[in-house]
């Protein structure tokens, strides 16, 4: 999941499909379906899988866009890169298309919220931060 952060008025504007470029919120929702599919040829490393569905959802509040991407495959790996890069280009998208009406915008919080399969079987995002976050050290290169 991740949140794209702007004004209640370019959210009101999300809405009711009023921004200069046209629909954002269908926009994004395609974007980061198509994304999701193509995570192989953007991430490095990441191999090819056999996706047998792709769903990303947008609901607006306040200031707020929360995008959520849920991704599944037969295939006996985890779908979580495909998940972000869907979540990450969806907010891009909207990053995209508002920019006109809101520079500022941000996008925020991308991360896994839930995972199923793959080596670790069930995974699900603690509700607080991990005791080693943050970080005390310099990371090694």
């Amino acid at each position: 999941s991740g949140v794209f952060r702007t004004t209640e008025e370019v959210v009101r504007l999300l809405r009711g499909d009023q921004l200069p470029k046209g629909d954002a919120l269908a926009t994004a929702r395609i974007a980061g379906i198509m994304a999701a599919k193509r995570t192989p040829d953007l991430v490095p490393l990441c191999h090819p899988l056999s996706l047998t569905g792709v769903t990303v959802d947008l609901h607006t509040s306040g200031s707020e866009v929360q995008i959520t991407a849920t991704v599944r495959t037969t295939d006996r790996t985890g779908v979580e890169m495909e998940a972000l890069t869907a979540v990450a280009v969806a907010g891009l998208a909207l990053h995209d298309m508002a920019k006109a009406v809101d520079p500022a915008a941000v996008l925020d919080a991308v991360r896994v919220e839930r995972k199923v399969g793959g080596k670790t079987g069930l995974w699900i995002r603690p509700t607080a931060e991990p005791s080693h976050w943050p970080p005390t050290a310099e990371p090694s290169h």
